[in-house]
């Protein structure tokens, strides 16, 4: 059983920064992609940033050129690095993965911006 535990969230200033880590129980070259999600009060859960096994990044327009994902396979880690935050990114952030055919979820954690 996969397992996907995620830390790094907290409250930070507008225009601050924060990372967030997800460290899988094994292996990060079994999946096929990676990726962060986040869900809003109220709202569906929506796809932030995404990274393949061949490295192929994408992210939703709202964070385009302030957030980075990335990875670290000796560390079966990957990263969700947010810059110049903003109140709007306020929400509880979940890691994600994907092996065929089965998707595998951290617990989420809290990001709040505000002053």
């Amino acid at each position: 059983q996969v397992q996907l535990v995620e830390s790094g969230g907290g409250l930070v200033q507008p225009g601050g920064s924060l990372r967030l880590s997800c460290a899988a129980s094994g292996s990060i070259f079994r999946f096929t992609a990676m990726g962060w999600y986040r869900q809003h009060p109220g709202k569906q859960r929506e796809s932030v940033a995404s990274i393949t096994s061949g490295g192929s990044t994408n992210y939703v327009d709202s964070v385009k050129a302030r957030f980075t994902i990335s990875r670290d396979n000796a560390k079966n880690t990957f990263y969700l690095q947010m810059n110049n935050l903003k109140p709007e990114d306020t929400a509880v952030y979940y890691c994600h993965a994907h092996r065929w055919p089965y998707d595998y979820w951290g617990q989420g954690t809290q990001v709040t911006v505000s002053s």
